[in-house]
């Protein structure tokens, strides 16, 4: 088999995922680690990869590829179940630090996937009904079922928020979020997608839709409040840090304003466009507005040495 990308998870409440809730859902803990894959190459060896691309010896993702390549336990699963592929996290200090100790540098799967024999590009989700016995048979860890819901609300699933402490340390607050799958939802541009809420962005934009009336803002302003949050920039700035922790101040700023604004407008600008009913964006004001952003969450940055 050959590397498949992980499909993109969109935030509830966008029409990515609008219908997502209207069945049986399984609610799952987002942890904050790398994603990572595992599958069986041709070669009959155990491939990987992260997120957007195959990995190997001399392109590694902070040593994904070295620890599980040659795990036993992978290695014992395929040869069992050769067609299937493994997506997961690999708990790497990241923005959250609230971890228990023996909980870093494992691989957590969340999904297991078999290729689909007709079409190369499909793949098909098996359930956690399904999987789960699969991975226990060979001691592998996976993110358990939080629960089951039938046609929740999005104040259901706030509601779970709070009690979502899969791995961190006791009276240390909750984890990074929640990811909500139905494995019989195609959305309307028939695509498998699930549905993802963040504790942090939560958070920030209650204490912003609070503290503001939002459409006295300008758009620009609008579009940060909703889609761009602390989390987001304390995310990607430890993924440069965790490439390089060296790095100079000099080249990890340009870095940091350059990859904050192109995941916001890649990721980001057809949800803002629905939202906001093709609103007039001054995208030069929108990338003032992302470096203001993360000069507030990231003041010392920006201070002379």
């Amino acid at each position: 088999m050959e590397y498949k990308k992980y499909q993109h998870v969109c935030r509830i409440g966008t029409s990515d995922v609008g219908g997502l809730l209207d069945g049986e859902v399984y609610v799952f803990s987002k942890i904050d680690g790398t994603n990572g894959t595992l599958y069986l190459g041709d070669d009959g060896l155990v491939h990987g990869g992260s997120r957007r691309r195959e990995l190997n010896n001399f392109q590694d993702n902070q040593g994904f590829y070295g620890k599980f390549h040659k795990d036993q336990r992978f290695i014992d699963y395929f040869a069992k179940h050769p067609t299937h592929r493994l997506f997961g996290e690999y708990l790497k200090p990241h923005t959250l630090k609230t971890y228990k100790d023996d909980a870093w540098n494992k691989f957590y799967v969340f999904d297991v996937c078999v290729d689909d024999d007709e079409d190369e590009e499909k793949v098909k989700y098996l359930s956690y009904e399904e999987y789960k016995p699969l991975l226990e048979e060979f001691g592998i860890d996976y993110i358990p079922l939080i629960k089951k819901l039938d046609n929740p609300t999005q104040k259901d699933l706030e509601e779970l928020l709070r009690d979502n402490k899969f791995l961190i340390q006791e009276n240390l607050g909750v984890g990074e979020g929640l990811v909500v799958k139905r494995y019989d939802f195609v959305n309307y541009y028939g695509r498998t997608t699930w549905g993802k809420l963040i504790a942090d962005e939560y958070i920030e934009r209650q204490q912003t839709k609070c503290a503001t009336k939002q459409n006295d803002l300008p758009i620009e302003k609008r579009i940060i409040n909703e889609y761009f949050s602390e989390a987001v920039v304390e995310k990607e700035y430890s993924k440069i840090l965790n490439e390089n922790s060296e790095i100079e101040k000099g080249v990890l700023i340009p870095r940091l304003l350059n990859i904050c604004f192109y995941t916001l407008v890649t990721e980001e600008s057809w949800n803002f466009v629905k939202q906001f009913k093709n609103p007039t964006v001054d995208f030069k004001k929108l990338r003032n507005e992302v470096v203001n952003k993360i000069k507030k969450v990231k003041p010392d940055l920006f201070t002379k040495n």
